[in-house]
């Protein structure tokens, strides 16, 4: 910022008051971010006597404004000089805690939280606590609320009194008569709670729990299932007494006649099962994780097939296959398709589990039958989990079982789901061998090619690549280049446009004889098409070929040369592109389309500076 001559030193806070004032609100907004450049030109000294006066007094104004102020205040500790001055802030954060805005006041916490950090415990005793505890005590519930989300960053630091003092404030807004200052002192009791020695939990905390836990409002009770996590981690299972009271609140929770509480139970349900320890897991939660299964409501069932692999890791062998599996066996046909899509998501993770007898008994059933799905987001999310499958009982069974509905799904008309297949199927390739390979699904490879979705054509000629490592040079040479020089030959120009896009994909992936012999013949056919697209394409290609013959061995793909190794036209590729390339770019360069002439310059300047630094 440009300052005038030192002798108006007001002249920074004159300038920010104007435009603090100005009815522009862009004009204010800048104005709050240029703060810490006129804090600077103020000095620490002038900042903390004028700059934060000034702002404690000026919090009126839109909220958008005041947001970006409450942020900006948390990084204005070096502006102030320094922590030992850090909590001259804390006044207009206060004020700005008490704004009715929630976003304003997010902001303000935030940053009250992070300059906390940074201040000595005198300066948390004589002057944080107090502003925890005067929003605390205010009559309006916006300080409340803000209030619950600074006790964790106070008591710490708080001597052995004033630490009472806050969990007694605490308590008080837990019983506060309005349900968003409980709903508040819910979501920040977990937090609060980690921070607390057990005899003290056991006490004081345990009993807010169970006031919370039995709140006339589910707002408020769904929250609750975080304390009860926290609290079941940071007290010792010895303390029996204590997780008794937890356990008979988790029995309400689980049964709770609010769904919301029973979704927020089955969304955690892998935590509350690991806090809580393994006798109340076998008692109490597999015969609730059942339940929750059938609930009548299908946000709760979507919640609880989330937790399935995690939580039967949890469970005895013999609890997983006569009560579990069953119930999860009943969701394959689910009336509600989001329940079964969460399904799909997660049952494959149950095969590293039951082992591969038990795979094969109980889940390629269920597998089979979520293939068929109507639903395409359920039969998507199948195919992408069938690795884990695939680790445990092996390709062949699986390919065995799957390979008629893989097929079939080959050309669903959902193309996310034909998109899914075939990033499956280099995978699937590697596993199953090339004999089987070309048998059953190279075909069917080489028909994506002519997909009406680019996508899946792009997509395709990334999987001839990967095939292409899979399984040689010379297997593509026989296999797939043939295929592919056929398309051409196809009066229809996406044919010839996808045979430009497949040979330069695969380009890296093949040796210099291949390219010599198949690849350039073709791409030098289609430099005179009648198509534009398809001349700038092959100009795209000439391109990538300079680019891929600069670095090809003679005699191997790029993916044989060593990491790091220095690139070094071999005599062969500048040969190549000397006879093939260039000529044909030089007639591009003339063509009638703009398009075409200037993808024909710019492989031709990559050509040139190759010629140059080979030179």
């Amino acid at each position: 910022m440009d300052l005038p001559p030192q002798q108006d030193e007001l002249y920074p806070i004159a300038v920010l008051m104007d435009e603090l004032k100005h009815d522009d609100v862009n004009l204010r907004l800048n104005a709050i971010r240029r703060l810490s450049t006129i804090a600077l030109a103020l000095g620490s000294d002038r900042t903390r006597e004028e700059l934060i006066p000034f702002l404690d007094e000026s919090v009126e104004d839109e909220d958008e404004v005041l947001t970006v102020l409450s942020e900006e205040l948390g990084g204005f500790v070096e502006y102030v000089g320094g922590p030992q001055y850090a909590h001259v802030l804390l006044s207009p954060l206060e004020n700005l805690a008490a704004i009715e805005e929630p976003l304003v006041r997010d902001k303000a916490v935030e940053s009250l939280n992070k300059i906390a950090d940074e201040l000595s415990q005198e300066q948390i005793e004589h002057h944080f606590i107090p502003l925890v505890l005067r929003l605390s005590k205010a009559d309006w519930f916006t300080s409340k609320i803000s209030a619950t989300g600074l006790y964790t960053a106070a008591y710490p630091k708080a001597s052995p009194a004033l630490q009472t003092e806050l969990r007694q404030a605490y308590t008080a807004l837990v019983n506060d008569d309005t349900p968003m200052v409980r709903r508040q002192a819910a979501t920040n009791l977990a937090k609060f709670v980690r921070i607390m020695p057990p005899d003290v939990i056991v006490a004081e905390m345990l009993p807010l729990f169970e006031k919370l836990a039995g709140d006339d409002q589910d707002s408020v009770r769904l929250l609750t299932v975080e304390v009860l996590i926290a609290v079941a981690e940071t007290v010792p299972l010895e303390r029996a007494e204590a997780h008794a009271k937890l356990v008979r609140s988790l029995r309400s929770l689980f049964s709770d006649n609010s769904w919301r509480v029973r979704y927020m139970v089955a969304d955690r349900f892998e935590k509350v099962a690991k806090a809580v320890g393994e006798t109340v897991v076998r008692a109490d939660l597999a015969p609730a994780f059942v339940r929750l299964l059938k609930d009548s409501e299908a946000e709760v069932r979507t919640a609880i097939s989330g937790q399935i692999p995690g939580f039967c890791r949890l469970v005895d062998h013999e609890t997983l296959l006569k009560d579990v599996m069953p119930t999860i066996k009943e969701l394959v046909t689910d009336q509600s398709q989001h329940v079964r899509a969460a399904l799909g998501t997660q049952i494959s993770g149950l095969a590293p589990i039951l082992g591969k007898d038990e795979t094969i008994q109980h889940l390629l059933p269920m597998f089979l039958d979520m293939l068929k799905d109507e639903f395409p987001d359920v039969r998507l999310h199948i195919i992408s989990k069938l690795e884990l499958v695939n680790d445990v009982i092996g390709i062949e069974r699986l390919s065995q079982s799957l390979l008629p509905a893989i097929v079939q799904l080959a050309e669903d008309k959902q193309w996310r789901v034909r998109l899914a297949i075939i990033e499956y199927i280099p995978l699937l390739a590697s596993q199953l061998g090339v004999e089987f390979f070309d048998q059953k699904l190279g075909d069917l490879c080489m028909s994506w090619l002519g997909d009406t979705v680019f996508s899946i054509r792009e997509a395709a000629t990334l999987n001839l690549k990967k095939l292409t490592e899979v399984f040689g040079v010379e297997w593509a040479r026989q296999t797939i280049i043939p295929k592919i020089l056929a398309m051409g030959e196809q009066t229809n120009y996406l044919y010839r446009m996808t045979t430009c896009f497949a040979i330069t994909t695969l380009a890296p992936a093949v040796n210099m004889q291949v390219i010599e012999e198949s690849i350039l013949p073709m791409i030098d056919r289609l430099v005179e098409d009648q198509i534009p697209n398809i001349r700038f394409n092959v100009a795209k290609s000439y391109d990538v070929l300079i680019t891929t013959l600069r670095q090809l061995p003679d005699d191997g793909t790029l993916k044989d040369l060593p990491a790091g190794q220095p690139t070094v036209t071999t005599a062969k590729g500048l040969e190549l592109i000397q006879k093939h390339i260039v000529p044909n770019l030089a007639k591009l360069q003339n063509d009638p389309d703009l398009d075409v002439r200037y993808f024909a310059m710019v492989a031709t300047n990559n050509a040139g500076d190759l010629m140059q630094t080979e030179s």
